[in-house]
């Protein structure tokens, strides 16, 4: 007797953790990105957005600045003291443009500094498969 078996397609997205405090933000970004076939992770603050990066190694991380808790600065800093965290790939998103905080970010091996107000979500999607891709 034959068994019938099926084939089985096993389709891998790529993982995309928000790490914002401003709920419609963070949900914007989530819709954005599950619209655009990722799987999606949120954190409401930095202390939650390391606990879930270290525990489910997203592919890129858009991480906010100015969060209750831990700031995305210090998440960063100690994202890159695990193994795992030093090649973390992340995109900053911030409505602040102050000069220091993005050189901080870039020290701490950032992709991209963008400032929220300057991008579109479209925009925000594109930067993301670019940096999937490197």
């Amino acid at each position: 007797m034959q068994q019938n078996m099926k084939n089985t397609i096993l389709i891998v997205k790529n993982t995309v953790l928000v790490v914002e405090d401003e709920r419609a933000m963070t949900q914007a970004l989530a819709d954005k990105c599950t619209l655009e076939g990722f799987g999606v992770l949120t954190a409401k603050d930095g202390e939650e957005g390391l606990e879930v990066a270290l525990r489910e190694h997203p592919d890129i991380i858009l991480l906010d600045i100015i969060m209750p808790k831990m700031d995305g600065i210090t998440m960063l800093k100690k994202l890159r003291r695990d193994e795992w965290g030093k090649k973390a790939k992340v995109i900053i998103l911030s409505n602040l443009s102050d000069e220091d905080r993005v050189s901080d970010a870039i020290e701490q091996g950032t992709y991209d500094y963008l400032v929220k107000a300057d991008w579109k979500l479209d925009d925000i999607i594109t930067r993301i498969r670019k940096r999937l891709q490197e």
